[in-house]
């Protein structure tokens, strides 16, 4: 059996229309802005306006191209159209950027990074990954309508553009059902009804938590657009502010509490949240994942923490040389932790100037990411749990050969295939972040990027983080990498937004063979 393109492109067709639709809200958003004091020329308007015009003429001529065919969605069609969402829809994300650099008075006297298109495509990209990597220098000069429309990117990638349109288009169907599977991974256990209303269930939840942490950011001092744009990029862990110096911004440490609990909602699995509202508060507190997601937080704040305390970096030393408060100290550590390991990257200090213990837990918790189902990126909690188990079995049964013993997480047992697609996920992580960082090496060359620079950025991009360490640190950006180097970023962002194997499948021959 081929793969049916006819339905693949209906599929895409109706994508490109959702966000050619939600680009004419930003649309709206700017005349009103605009009118509101804060004129840009209506230039961001037109801009997001040819763009919507753009995906909504595509979109609907790749409807009608398809609509003769089968509503039928198979699993290769699946694999193909979840990888082609991203992929497309981040064409269509970056044309507002692009557009609105043409039409700029000022572009032959002002170069802006937005002027090359990788630019616009990586921003558009790190955007619907949830990425929250940048090439961005001066965030704040750009409209605000472009701003919103930046963190919407992340709000629409946090539990992902497929879900979306599965909930709102039920001529999926059985179709649906597969698309949904492989864009939520582990959390297809907790999702057993009709599978339209399952997605709608859970897009209720994210946009129930985005209206809570909007009007609790508003309430410790921030106003509305920022505290929209903050909670759209904090709910899906993205990552991407308003501000150069992101969250840093604000010098409140309640905004910066509040940040952390937002980051960490975003990173629970969404199927406990709806086990919350049956109220089954009881199987939702005792999920295992939690548990160690909950645990590996509060150590490694503890060890960074130590670390700050123990070799007390500059930035927490007043004129006189003593340390600032130890409460500013846990503050701080306890935010770049859970951006970090969240996968949000926020930031409130420059972490690159911290001791290489700290910096090394951030690194570990990076691959780690937060719970299976939630919009983190890494290889999250549950999995390294049950890589964990099934290597420590292997080992004993080096030494101890008739040994039989089921691997547990709590009291589900892990199959066996689970165990190696996990194994092999692993393993996959591994080769990528090395083959990663040694392509970003060979692009940019010994002269322009060191190991450090090259191996965080890969690290960034992967695990969906965003900031890395040295020249891609908290207070850089991806600006000045060469064109191959954000070709190949964009690339590993993709990979760790839909995980190693959803695209390495693809690269199969056997993938293209007729069955």
């Amino acid at each position: 059996m081929t793969i049916d393109i006819r339905v693949i492109s209906r599929q895409l067709g109706f994508l490109l229309l959702v966000l050619g639709g939600l680009q004419l809200v930003i649309a709206l958003f700017g005349v009103v802005d605009d009118w509101g004091g804060k004129a840009h020329g209506f230039k961001d308007v037109f801009a997001v306006l040819l763009s919507a015009g753009i995906g909504c003429l595509t979109g609907l001529l790749l409807v009608l191209s398809g609509k003769t065919t089968s509503d039928l969605v198979g699993r290769r069609e699946a694999l193909l159209l979840v990888a082609l969402s991203w992929i497309l829809g981040s064409v269509l994300a970056s044309l507002p950027y692009l557009l609105w650099a043409l039409l700029r008075a000022d572009r032959a006297a002002e170069p802006h990074p937005f002027d090359q298109y990788i630019n616009c495509y990586f921003e558009a990209m790190s955007g619907l990954t949830t990425t929250g990597s940048t090439i961005l220098t001066t965030i704040g000069t750009l409209p605000r309508s472009l701003l919103l429309w930046r963190a919407g990117t992340q709000w629409l990638g946090g539990l992902g553009i497929v879900v979306l349109f599965v909930a709102i288009l039920p001529i999926l169907g059985v179709g649906g059902r597969r698309i949904l599977r492989v864009e939520l991974g582990a959390a297809r256990q907790g999702v057993r009804p009709q599978i339209k209303d399952a997605a709608r269930a859970l897009w209720l939840i994210y946009v129930g938590l985005t209206v809570a942490g909007t009007i609790a950011l508003r309430i410790c001092g921030m106003t509305w657009f920022d505290a929209l744009a903050h909670t759209f990029t904090g709910i899906s862990t993205g990552g991407f502010s308003t501000y150069d110096a992101s969250i840093g911004a604000y010098q409140s440490s309640l905004i910066h509490w509040v940040t952390i609990a937002i980051m960490l909602l975003g990173s629970i699995n969404f199927v406990l949240f709806h086990l919350m509202l049956q109220r089954r508060w009881k199987s939702a507190l005792k999920d295992p994942e939690l548990r160690v997601f909950i645990l590996i937080v509060g150590v490694a704040t503890a060890i960074i923490t130590a670390s700050l305390l123990l070799q007390t970096p500059a930035m927490y030393l007043n004129e006189a040389g003593q340390r600032v408060s130890f409460w500013i100290v846990l503050r701080d550590a306890a935010f770049q932790l859970v951006a970090i390991m969240t996968t949000t990257g926020f930031a409130t200090a420059d972490f690159d100037a911290w001791a290489f213990p700290a910096k090394t837990v951030l690194l570990v918790v990076a691959f780690i990411g937060g719970c299976a189902g939630a919009t983190t990126g890494g290889l999250k909690v549950s999995r390294i749990v049950i890589a964990i188990k099934a290597s420590h079995e292997e080992l004993e049964r080096t030494f101890r050969p008739t040994i039989v013993r089921a691997t547990t997480v709590g009291k589900t047992v892990i199959p066996a295939d689970m165990k190696f697609h996990t194994l092999i996920l692993v393993l996959l992580y591994a080769m990528t972040f090395g083959v990663g960082t040694a392509g970003l090496m060979v692009s940019e060359g010994s002269d322009r990027i060191d190991i450090t620079t090259a191996a965080t950025a890969t690290i960034a991009a992967m695990n969906t983080t965003g900031p890395g360490l040295a020249e891609v640190g908290p207070t850089k950006t991806f600006t000045w990498m060469t064109l191959p180097s954000k070709l190949i970023l964009c690339f590993l962002m993709l990979l760790g937004r839909l995980e190693v194997i959803t695209i390495a499948v693809l690269f199969l021959p056997q993938f293209w063979r007729e069955e």
